[in-house]
C-alpha cells in the first residue's frame, strides 16, 4: 500500500574512496585526511572489495608508539599489538569486509551494522564489486525529509487507500518529523493500521493518533 522504501542505493556515499593491499600507511593517513574519511575500502581489480581500512585499524600504531606492550597485554589484544607494526593495508585491513547489496533496505543495513559491530558497509553488486559505501550517517539522511513531503505521502499512500470515503476529513500534520493524524473515519478497525503504516513511512520520527469514529458510522466502510 505504502511507497517503495527507501534503499541502500538511495542514501549510499559515491564515489568510495579506495586504496589497494599495498597501499602504504601514511598513504591511508593521506587519502583518509585529503577525502575527510574515517575508512578506506580495500579493493583488488577491477573493484572486488577484499577489507577495509578504518581509523580503529591505524591508531594501534600511534597507541604502541611509545611503549612495547607486555605479554599479557599482547596476548589479549593480538589484533591491535599485530596492527601496531603493520605498514600495508593488507596488513592493517579489516577482511572479509562486511558488504551489503545496494537493493537492501534500509533496516536491513542498520541491522547488519548493529549485529557484526560495524560502522560502515560497502555497498556491493552481484559480483562483489564496488558500488558505493553505507555509514551509519548515511541511513539517517532519511529524517532530513520535509514535513510537507511527509504529510504528502502519508496522505496519499495511507489515508487515500485506507479511508477512501473519509479520506477528506482526516488532517496529516507533520512537525519536525512528528506526524498528528486528526478526523473521523467510518472503520474504526483500520485507525491501528494506519498509525503502523504512517510510522513506516521512511523520515517519520512517531506518529500521534488522534483519529475518531463517526458516531453514527458503526459497520459502516471507511
Amino acid at each position: 500500500m505504502t511507497s517503495t522504501p527507501y534503499t541502500v542505493h538511495d542514501v549510499m556515499t559515491k564515489p568510495v574512496v579506495t586504496v589497494t593491499p599495498a597501499t602504504e600507511f601514511k598513504e591511508i593517513v593521506a587519502a583518509m585526511e585529503r577525502w575527510k574519511v574515517s575508512a578506506v575500502a580495500v579493493i583488488e581489480g577491477e573493484g572486488l572489495v577484499v577489507g577495509v581500512v578504518s581509523e580503529a585499524d591505524l591508531l594501534p600504531k600511534e597507541e604502541f608508539h611509545e611503549h612495547r606492550p607486555g605479554i599479557i597485554e599482547q596476548m589479549r589484544r593480538l589484533g591491535d599489538t599485530g596492527k601496531a607494526g603493520s605498514v600495508r593495508a593488507e596488513e592493517l585491513m579489516t577482511s572479509p569486509a562486511v558488504t551489503i547489496r545496494p537493493d537492501a533496505t534500509l533496516p536491513q543495513a542498520a541491522r547488519l551494522m548493529a549485529e557484526r559491530h560495524v560502522k560502515r558497509l560497502p555497498v556491493v553488486d552481484a559480483d562483489g564489486t564496488i558500488k558505493g559505501i553505507v555509514s551509519r550517517a548515511d541511513l539517517l539522511k532519511v529524517f532530513l525529509r520535509s514535513d510537507d513531503e511527509l504529510a504528502t505521502e502519508i496522505h496519499h499512500e495511507v489515508i487515500r487507500q485506507l479511508f477512501p470515503v473519509s479520506q477528506e476529513t482526516v488532517k496529516v500534520d507533520v512537525t519536525h518529523g512528528i506526524v498528528t493524524l486528526t478526523g473521523q473515519v467510518r472503520d474504526a478497525h483500520r485507525i491501528p493500521l494506519a498509525v503502523r503504516l504512517a510510522q513506516a513511512v521512511e523520515g517519520v520520527v512517531s506518529v500521534h493518533n488522534r483519529l475518531e469514529v463517526l458516531p453514527s458510522a458503526s459497520g459502516h466502510g471507511a
